[in-house]
């Protein structure tokens, strides 16, 4: 993989991740404390198929938040296979 695309691909997933971090908190926060506007499950889960799937799920065991959805917790790990396969495949490909 040219080195390039290589540090873009690290950037963008740094950048999603942390993006995929604070999406999360506040979701739980908005779930804690004040009822307020939640974050909804598609948007949480798109964030995590966009990159930030690593980031969401460790936040999620750290913070213990929607690790009680099935949805979550075998939807998240599909995305982190699908995507290190992809990544696999471009290595390959590239």
């Amino acid at each position: 993989m040219p080195r390039e695309l290589m540090i873009g691909l690290i950037i963008y997933i740094a950048v999603i991740s942390v993006i995929s971090v604070i999406a999360c908190v506040y979701d739980k926060l908005a779930a804690k404390v004040a009822k307020r506007h939640r974050a909804r499950e598609a948007t949480l889960l798109g964030l995590s198929a966009l990159g930030g799937s690593v980031a969401m799920l460790i936040t999620m065991f750290i913070i213990r938040h929607k690790t009680k959805h099935l949805k979550f917790m075998l939807g998240i790990p599909v995305i982190i296979i699908l995507q290190a396969a992809l990544v696999g495949l471009l290595c390959m490909i590239l």
